[in-house]
């Protein structure tokens, strides 16, 4: 899941019209890769760490609760940044706060203490929001604006490339069996390559003679925004379109641990999370194919229906056909984004700055869902408590129908 809006306009005026842009359009798209990465190592983090500090479900949650809050906390204070030190030093400052997130890794493994991992996915996730609500709008501004969805599809396409291969590393890496404090170490390694690595793109951006741009960020009108009920009703759907996502992802190693389900071992299983992130990957190309001939509302509607009854199937059914329905799952949210997106904020006008960036906040569903989907689990199970996720698609498949209309006009386009 990648965030693709900002809340300040902005204009490119490169150093020379002729320089081309394939160097900073690399630099921005491994920016996308490491957000795919980090994110999705969350949902090999969750199994690995429950084992190791015995946590239930709940417990296990505020993994995703620490990182997603970030993006609610963060998003304006990210803005500020942005407006006093300029684009690339902001790229810069957010990968430093990221390298240092995975560098809390080590002392918190060292002590095996489940708060200091928790504090150290929130440092990460509060640099990655100022990436994001950086990296989106510079982008975009690499090159013509009629070229600026091709970019981001393609820095998507490698955010969802993160995602697919992540779960894979995360496996071989921190999904090893030991007593606590061997099996607290193994995230060691892999969070210290992603510091490194994180530190030689910042050293690479800083040097870099990235162009420049000149940033109009637009005066917010009081409650302007909250007028327009596509609106209101679209926070609430971007809320629980990523909120479904991420919970599905963070309980797959677990569901497919349960005898009746898979049985498989912790490491094997989630080898099979990188097929539901697959999914979205191959959705997305899909969606760039086929969204434009079709309305977007009813593309909503299709999708949200086929996944609530494809989860719905997944909680009353067992064995293989409750593990790949959930699998399937990934291929249909892969499209919910950019569909939500465009109809929560038509027709805004004047307030649809303002309008995205209380959309981006509705990205903290990531961590209110799963805590959800953690309480069901502990006090029902886990297979039951999938039914969090019929609650968010059945929201989707209402605002595909009806939720996006604005208020002063009973039909977008």
């Amino acid at each position: 899941m990648e965030v693709k809006q900002n809340t300040s306009t902005v204009l490119a005026t490169p150093l020379s019209e002729t320089k081309g842009y394939s160097g900073p359009i690399a630099l921005m798209v491994s920016l996308f890769f490491i957000f795919g990465i980090i994110t999705v190592f969350n949902d090999v983090l969750i199994p690995h760490l429950k084992s190791v500090f015995s946590l239930s479900y709940i417990q296990a949650m505020l993994i995703q609760f620490a990182f997603f809050s970030a993006y609610f906390l963060m998003a304006l204070p990210a803005s500020k940044v942005i407006n006093r030190f300029g684009y690339k030093n902001s790229i810069v400052i957010g990968l430093l706060v990221v390298m240092g997130g995975c560098l809390l890794f080590h002392p918190a493994a060292s002590l095996v203490f489940y708060p200091l991992f928790l504090l150290a996915l929130f440092i990460m996730a509060s640099g990655i929001t100022l990436l994001q609500v950086s990296v989106n709008p510079y982008i975009s501004a690499l090159g013509s604006p009629e070229t600026a969805s091709s970019r981001l599809n393609l820095a998507g396409g490698f955010n969802s490339l993160a995602t697919v291969i992540g779960p894979l590393i995360g496996a071989h890496f921190i999904l090893s069996n030991g007593d606590v404090q061997r099996g607290a170490e193994a995230v060691q390694p892999p969070y210290l390559f992603l510091a490194v690595f994180v530190l030689i793109v910042a050293i690479i951006i800083h040097f870099y003679q990235l162009p420049k741009l000149a940033i109009e960020t637009e005066k917010k009108k009081k409650k302007g925004a909250w007028k327009f009920r596509n609106l209101r009703l679209g926070i609430v759907a971007i809320f629980l379109y990523v909120g479904a996502e991420v919970t599905i992802g963070s309980f797959l190693i677990n569901y497919f641990s349960l005898e009746h389900i898979a049985g498989l071992s912790e490491q094997q299983a989630a080898k099979y999370v990188s097929l539901y992130w697959g999914g979205a990957m191959i959705g997305r190309f899909i969606g760039v194919l086929f969204l434009g001939r079709v309305k977007v509302s009813k593309a909503l509607t299709a999708v949200s229906v086929i996944a609530f009854l494809l989860i719905l199937t997944s909680i009353f059914a067992t064995g293989a056909i409750s593990m790949w329905t959930v699998i399937a799952v990934g291929l249909f949210n892969s499209i919910m984004w950019p569909c939500i997106f465009p109809l929560a904020i038509k027709d805004l006008g004047e307030y649809t700055s303002q309008g995205s960036g209380l959309l981006i906040m509705g990205v903290v569903g990531g961590a209110i869902i799963p805590l959800i989907q953690g309480i069901l689990a502990d006090y029902w199970s886990v297979q039951a408590s999938f039914s969090i996720a019929l609650v968010c698609y059945g929201y989707l498949i209402f605002y595909g129908l009806n939720g996006f209309k604005s208020k002063n006009k009973q039909a977008a386009k």
